[in-house]
């Protein structure tokens, strides 16, 4: 049975932000809410929690898994970055995007695109979000909440409690979220390429 955990959206209790970043330590698989609707979260060495994010999405190895950072400079030890994506992935965060980039050796290779060695990283505007990564230290591996069937994220907490009870290990509840998933932009080629358009403007990534 999953911790139903409530943290405050403006002002997170650090005594529960220690609690769950406890949790991560230890493996735990989270569902947190984030600036696009909730997302399932793990810390990086967590190899059960890839797997468990895999089975309750119903994806394959190919799904492009994204690092969750807790500003540019940690996004930028995990994923090469030429200088126009520089400028423009810079001008855009924090916020509702996604880029999808060649991986660094500080990326485990199970973490990555089979093929193209590439991954996700993000960095979102969100209080609760921010509190939790100030506290590990570390980007959280992430996929966002979308369950086999639907479109759009899940957006409360008591939601998920009730449909993931025995598949996650802590629910955050701190109020409802966005229903959007993010703009997913692939820059590993040298140029954008939306593949996904959802929350933030993906005009300022099309040609």
């Amino acid at each position: 049975m999953a911790r139903y955990l409530d943290l405050h959206p403006d002002n997170p209790q650090p005594r529960v932000v220690s609690q769950i970043v406890d949790l991560l330590r230890e493996d735990a698989l989270i569902a947190y809410p984030t600036d696009s609707g909730y997302a399932l979260g793990c810390q990086l060495g967590n190899r059960d929690g890839r797997d468990r994010i895999l089975k309750i999405r119903d994806l394959d190895d190919k799904h492009h898994f994204t690092l969750v950072c807790k500003d540019f400079a940690q996004l930028g030890q995990f994923v090469h970055i030429d200088n126009a994506a520089f400028r423009a992935i810079k001008s855009a965060t924090p916020g509702p995007y996604t880029f999808i980039l060649p991986a660094t050796g500080e990326v485990p290779r199970r973490l990555m695109h089979p093929k193209k060695r590439t991954v996700g990283v993000r960095i979102p505007e969100h209080v609760v979000v921010h509190a939790l990564l100030d506290a590990l230290d570390a980007p959280l591996l992430t996929s966002t909440l979308i369950l086999p069937g639907e479109t759009e994220p899940r957006t409360m907490g008591w939601d998920i409690k009730e449909e993931l009870d025995h598949l996650v290990d802590v629910v955050i509840e701190a109020g409802e979220t966005p229903a959007q998933p993010t703009t997913v932009v692939d820059w590993s080629e040298g140029a954008p390429e939306i593949l996904r358009y959802g929350a933030g403007d993906a005009a300022r990534f099309e040609a």
